[in-house]
């Protein structure tokens, strides 16, 4: 069929030259099938990368092929299909039906999910039956159905049913515990199977929530290489050679998304699930989540029945744009900053939270807090290395302009305005957010600096 876009067991093929070129990204980086097969190797260290996840498929359509890719999967004889209402009209019905040829299939319907360990725990009951798992959903139903495998042994498999996040093929799950957002460990799809129909057919919210999980790209890379320049943490190059060149060709077809452009949506889609798998091979969520991610996190646990539910993608676009503010003005000074140790308020702190959150984000601050000789330390090599530093830094980051072009292009929100949150919570959520997880950010370098109120002041 001319122009097909399609896979072979993970890689991306066109049996059509001229088709490629009208795909921005195609061509870039190791193919999937590289990756999935073990033939990548890391530029770094030599080793053959080891995955997980043994198909992706990003076909045009997947209508009528269901059970012939689930089939030699071997998920067993009873299968439960998760997905929510508006996932079920979507896509599950359709993929239920074409399962019932190769399994027994329990169509379980999650009404109104969260992604929180209570509605995991529903799950696990509706689900306790079947041999193997299929989620059929984005974010909140992947998240619950593969910590559920996790927890269970079993495997899954996901049909995406949206762009909105880079999140289908990793071994965590964000899910909240008692309120409190945290990461926890989760299995990932033995296959991971993306209709660019169905996904071109999403709400626009959701393809521009998966734009802006995929621009905090180069926040998050600034965040984490710089702990681990000054704190000597892990650190890999290896996630963001997976997505260099197409993340170019993303931002430059941002307005197409809106236009729900086929090749947009495949560029789009290659990002999401090259990052998932650049966190895969680290086995952490630090390449892709640093302090923007924070940000998104705190809004979903502070803000309330008073917030009109903007989705993370979302949030995490508006707070990209104001960490990479902070990072481009603190560390395109001529002079570093100087650090004092870390002012820990605990009744402040919890009565800023409650005491039941408030104690763990206290556990959490404390964990990384800077005492006086780290202060000490830490000033000395910034006044010694600040150049070497910074340039380092600045190799891997993009201008907040470049960010903000791209998200404005495909008509994403730029503002916690937009996202239909105050300016005064929206501040708070920028001073605060650093104290609900242990990991250091550009946030915790301006705290200790004695920056981040004023920067926070002028932030909507």
């Amino acid at each position: 069929m001319t122009g097909r876009v399609g896979v072979c067991e993970g890689r991306l093929v066109l049996d059509d030259p001229a088709a490629l070129a009208q795909v921005p990204g195609m061509a870039a980086g190791p193919s999937i099938d590289d990756l999935l097969s073990g033939r990548w190797r890391e530029p770094a260290s030599g080793r053959a990368v080891r995955l997980p996840v043994r198909r992706i498929v990003i076909e045009p359509s997947l209508d009528g092929g269901e059970a012939d890719l689930i089939a030699p999967l071997a998920l067993g004889a009873r299968l439960a299909l998760v997905s929510d209402p508006n996932t079920w009209e979507a896509l599950g019905r359709r993929v239920a039906q074409a399962l019932a040829s190769i399994a027994t299939v329990d169509s379980v319907v999650v009404d109104n999910p969260h992604a929180d360990l209570s509605t995991a725990q529903e799950l696990a009951a509706s689900a306790r039956f079947a041999d193997g798992l299929i989620a059929v959903g984005s974010g909140t139903i992947n998240d619950l159905t593969k910590y559920l495998a996790c927890q269970s042994g079993r495997s899954y498999a996901v049909f995406a049913t949206a762009p909105s996040m880079n999140g289908y093929v990793t071994a965590t799950a964000s899910l909240a515990r008692d309120g409190f957002k945290t990461t926890l460990p989760a299995q990932a799809p033995v296959a991971a199977l993306f209709d660019l129909a169905v996904l071109r057919a999403a709400p626009l919210c959701l393809i521009r929530a998966g734009l802006g999980d995929s621009i905090c790209r180069t926040t998050a890379q600034t965040d984490w290489l710089l702990g681990h320049l000054l704190h000597g943490s892990s650190y890999s190059e290896t996630p963001y050679l997976l997505q260099a060149e197409d993340e170019a060709a993303l931002l430059d077809a941002a307005s197409a998304l809106g236009a729900r452009d086929l090749a947009a949506i495949t560029t789009l889609t290659r990002v999401l699930v090259l990052a998932g798998l650049g966190m895969g091979i680290v086995g952490s969520s630090q390449p892709g989540s640093q302090g923007e991610h924070l940000i998104s996190h705190y809004l979903e646990m502070m803000a309330g029945d008073a917030h009109p539910a903007s989705l993370h993608g979302e949030q995490v676009g508006v707070a990209t744009l104001s960490i990479s503010r902070l990072q481009n003005a603190l560390l395109g000074a001529e002079r570093p900053p100087v650090l004092r140790p870390t002012r820990i308020d605990e009744a402040t702190l919890l009565r800023h939270f409650g005491p039941d959150l408030g104690r763990q984000c206290l556990a959490e601050l404390k964990a990384k807090a800077l005492g006086p000789a780290e202060a000490e330390r830490l000033n000395a090599k910034l006044a010694g290395d600040w150049a070497d530093i910074t340039g380092r830094v600045r190799r891997v980051m993009l201008l907040t302009e470049r960010l903000l072009q791209a998200l404005a292009a495909a008509g994403a929100p730029t503002t916690a305005a937009d996202l239909g949150l105050s300016p005064e919570f929206y501040r708070d959520a920028l001073r605060h957010a650093r104290e609900i997880r242990n990991r250091f950010t550009i946030l915790d370098l301006a705290a200790d600096a004695g920056l981040l109120e004023a920067f926070a002041a002028g932030e909507h």
